[in-house]
Formats: structure tokens, sequence, C-alpha cells
């Protein structure tokens, strides 16, 4: 049985860096490289940090609280040497080493033991191919999440970190868009296999595929590993490869920063923190069930995005529950995805939504027109009531009309169904809706012309 932890990095969300005021864009194809930089963040001789990025420092204590971590009433920043490309100082300045004390440490979650929580600067991006450097991201800062070995599986991890990311969207912590990643730590126990390290895996899918092949390896004859080492994921090969044996905490030559102060955390500044956290999707989802009656399936989808399940929550105030789930996780989403776009994204007004359901309910509109309706809300939604009229569901004598007219023009199809090709039925309903600009009861529709064809 394998015995898995992780290392995981996300950026914090906060619009400068972590020592200088340089502007934040991760991952944004606008920016040039090494345009967002100065003095500080390229570690040119004689710059001095400026004191911690306060944001930073507040939402790395967030992330610890939501872990359920202690939090420390002070930690300090260490200087971890190590001699790269990417690392214009010559070393990193962080929140952990050997003897260091992270923001917060010895926390659980979703049944996971966190070993720490811990706030560093991250290092420029460097192509070893090109042997260009982009010092853009250089001193952006970074949350470590350090867990227990207490994974067994690739399965555990996967759904564990999907749990990770949702609940930290929630506190908006984490920049969403620059994602995360993960080092991967693998032992055998039973095998008496030391720990291999996996570095910088970028993807879920990568996550698993690298744990299953790195479990794999090691179960073989003559591959459990001897000593400590480090390794690289190939995302094409889908195997890993050897890098270089595992660095030791000695190996960093950990000190203390003599530039930086240390950061002290006011108890009460810490019990207000806690205090204003926003509910976690677990206590979102009992609420939807317990206090909506929403089946556990659905709010389970709902609470998955932040900005999908604060607007259903605005929405179920003024409209039937059913109506409104099966329209927030079947129609809006549908839309979303449609227009590769987040709901954050958009304009979308709650009102107009709840307009545009209670059209629907009191029968006014067909769902048909209400879809036709809610795809021109992108990028910016109107109230459907200012066109209700033009879009009325018509009468049944209208209907009727439109029914011989469709008939007359089909007969084939006519002859089809009278003789057992029930799918001609919906041929004939999709040239009424049509004819009707949607605007026919579909189900009123598809009596009348059962009975015009008996």
């Amino acid at each position: 049985m394998a015995k898995i932890g992780l290392e995981i990095h996300g950026y914090l969300n906060t619009r400068e860096k972590l020592f200088c005021r340089c502007k934040l864009e991760h991952g944004a194809k606008h920016s040039n490289p090494n345009t967002n930089i100065c003095p500080v963040c390229t570690g040119m001789p004689g710059a001095k940090p400026m004191l911690p990025n306060k944001s930073a420092v507040e939402k790395a204590t967030q992330i610890s609280l939501v872990l359920e971590c202690k939090i420390n009433p002070q930690f300090a920043f260490q200087r971890k040497h190590y001699d790269w490309p990417d690392l214009p100082k010559g070393f990193q300045s962080t929140i952990s080493g050997a003897h260091a004390i992270p923001v917060g440490e010895k926390g659980k979650f979703f049944g996971i033991r966190i070993t720490e929580a811990h706030l560093e600067e991250d290092p420029a991006s460097w192509n070893p191919q090109t042997g260009e450097i982009d010092y853009n991201r250089s001193g952006s800062p970074l949350i470590e999440i350090v867990t227990e070995p207490d994974f067994k599986t690739a399965e555990e991890v996967i759904s564990w970190l999907r749990q990770l990311v949702i609940t930290l969207d929630y506190i908006k912590a984490i920049d969403k868009k620059a994602g995360i990643k993960a080092d991967v730590n693998i032992s055998i126990p039973e095998l008496n296999g030391e720990r291999v390290e996996i570095k910088n895996v970028n993807s879920l899918k990568n996550v698993k595929s690298a744990i299953e092949y790195e479990i794999q390896r090691q179960n073989r004859k003559g591959e459990v590993a001897r000593i400590q080492e480090t390794r690289m994921f190939d995302e094409k090969k889908g195997i890993t490869i050897r890098m270089r044996t595992k660095e030791q905490a000695q190996d960093y030559r950990f000190i203390s920063e003599p530039d930086l102060p240390v950061i002290k955390m006011e108890k009460q500044m810490i019990e207000k923190m806690k205090s204003s956290l926003p509910e976690t999707p677990e206590e979102k989802l009992k609420k939807l069930v317990k206090k909506f009656k929403i089946d556990e399936k659905s709010a389970g989808i709902l609470v998955k995005k932040l900005d999908i399940v604060e607007f259903f929550e605005k929405v179920i105030q003024k409209t039937k529950p059913s109506l409104a789930v099966r329209w927030v996780i079947t129609e809006l989403l549908r839309v979303l995805n449609y227009n590769k776009k987040e709901l954050e994204e958009v304009e979308m007004n709650p009102e107009h939504f709840i307009e545009l359901l209670n059209l629907i309910d009191k029968k006014k509109i067909t769902e048909l027109k209400a879809k036709e309706i809610l795809n021109q809300f992108i990028p910016k939604s109107f109230s459907p009531l200012d066109k209700s009229q033009k879009h009325a569901i018509i009468s049944e004598d209208e209907i009727e009309k439109i029914c011989v007219k469709v008939l007359k023009e089909n007969p084939n199809a006519v002859e089809d169904y009278k003789n057992g090709r029930m799918e001609s039925l919906n041929f004939l309903l999709g040239q009424v809706m049509r004819h009707s600009q949607k605007r026919a009861d579909s189900k009123i529709a598809k009596e009348i012309l059962e009975n015009l064809m008996k």
C-alpha cells in the first residue's frame, strides 16, 4: 500500500508582489516578458525588500483557518539558498525550513492531516531550452500547503484536491486562473522504499497519471527507491524521470532573513478573520438540502462554484425551488459553457433571471422561448418583461391553425406517422414550433396533431 503526501502551491489573489509594488498578471496573454519588474524582484545588488504584502499575509492566514490549522502568533521569513537561474537573489524568501514557524500548522481538511501552510515568494520563469528568463512572476506571493502522507491512491488525491480547489475559491484567496501545482511524495513502506518526490505537477489529470505510474514503477522488481530522489513527470510519455537525489534541509542552508521583520498576528485580528470567513461548500450544501429541500445531487452541482451558488440563492428567494434548480444547473450552465464564460465574467442580473422563470411558471411564455431569451442574456441580461407580449404563448385556436398548415405541407410525414413511425410526430411538432416562433405550448400542440391525424 502506497503512502502519498502533497505539497500544494497556489498563487495568492493579490494585486502586487510579495516584497515590491510590481503588478501581478499571472498568465496574462498581453503581458510581455520582463515588464512588471523592479530592482527588488530581479535581485539587483543593494535592493532591499519592502515590508511583506499585507493582503498576502491575510490570505495565507485565511487559508490556514479554512484548513483548521492552529495559527501561530508570530512567524518569520528565512532564506532558502539554492543556485538556479530562476532565482536572481540566490535564495528564496520563505516561511519554511527545518526550524521555521509556519503561518498555520496541525490542521485537518476532509480527513487529511495538514502539516503546515506557509507563505513564500515565487522564483522567475526559466526556459531551460532557450535559457530565457522572465521575471514577471518573480516575487509573486505563494501559499504552500503541506499534507501528511495520508493518501493511499490517486483517486483519493484527486477527490481531495477538487474539494480543496472549490473551498479556496469560496474565500477568493487563490488566483484560480493561475491554477495550482503539486509536488507529490510517494513511498511504499511494505517494500522499505524511500520517499520519491515528483516536482511541479500542474493539473489534476497529470497528478493522477504521475501517481499511478510511480506506484507501478516502485512496485516493479528492482525499481523500489533505495535513496530519496526527486523526479519530474513527462506528460507526453506518461512517465516519471529522475532529476536528482533529494535535497535535505541542510542543503538549502536556511538562515533567518535579516531584511524582513518578524510578523506578529494579534489574537483579535485572527478571530476577526475567522468570523468573516464565508460558508464553506460543505456548509452551503447542507443548507441547500435542509433549508431549501434541494436534492443532494443537484446541491452538489450548485456548490462547485461560488458565483453559481450565490446566484442561485438570490433566485430561489423569489421563484419555485424546483424550477430554479433545473434552470440554473441545466440551462444557465449550458449557456455559460457554450459561450466559454464564467458567471462572474458576464452581467447577469438575478432579477432578470427571476422574471424569466416567473414568466415560465405563469405560462406566459414557453420553455423553448425562454431558452432562446436566456441565450441572449450573454454578455448582458435584460428584463424579459419588456418583450413578454411579443413572446407570449399563443392560443389553442392559433396552435390548431398552425397544425393544420403543417400537416398539409408535410403529407409524407403524416403518412409515416399513420404507418407507425412515431419519430414523424416529433418532426411535425418541430415544424409547429418553428412556425409559431416557439410560442406554441408543445404539450397542447402534440395533442392537437395527434387528434388531427386520427
